[in-house]
């Protein structure tokens, strides 16, 4: 708070950077490149009952949970991330043969 009275009291005035603003309309749709692989960690991330990493077929990341109620969670690496509706059904299969072999 004192910078700032200082900074007003010299008539100090702050150059601000230029952010390139980004191109509107062009929507990045990914390719995919190959299948979906899910692993499960060895040491459960807190709040879950299990977790893990996911790697959907357009290569994007995410982790996964299942809490203490048995409500699944997905954390994707890039902000605002969603897969479709095939790499869903298939990490759901895969995340069952998960748990089944996990002995939960």
């Amino acid at each position: 708070m004192d910078t700032r009275f200082v900074v007003l009291d010299l008539g100090i005035q702050l150059i601000e950077e230029v952010k390139e603003e980004a191109k509107i309309g062009i929507k990045v749709t990914p390719i995919p490149t190959g299948k979906v692989t899910a692993t499960m960690d060895t040491l459960t991330l807190p709040g879950a009952m299990v977790s893990g990493k996911v790697t959907f077929s357009d290569g994007e990341t995410a982790i996964w949970l299942l809490d203490q109620s048995g409500r699944p969670g997905l954390d994707p690496d890039t902000p605002g991330y969603r897969p479709t509706q095939e790499d869903i059904l298939e990490f759901q299969q895969q995340l069952r043969v998960l748990i089944e072999k996990g002995g939960l």
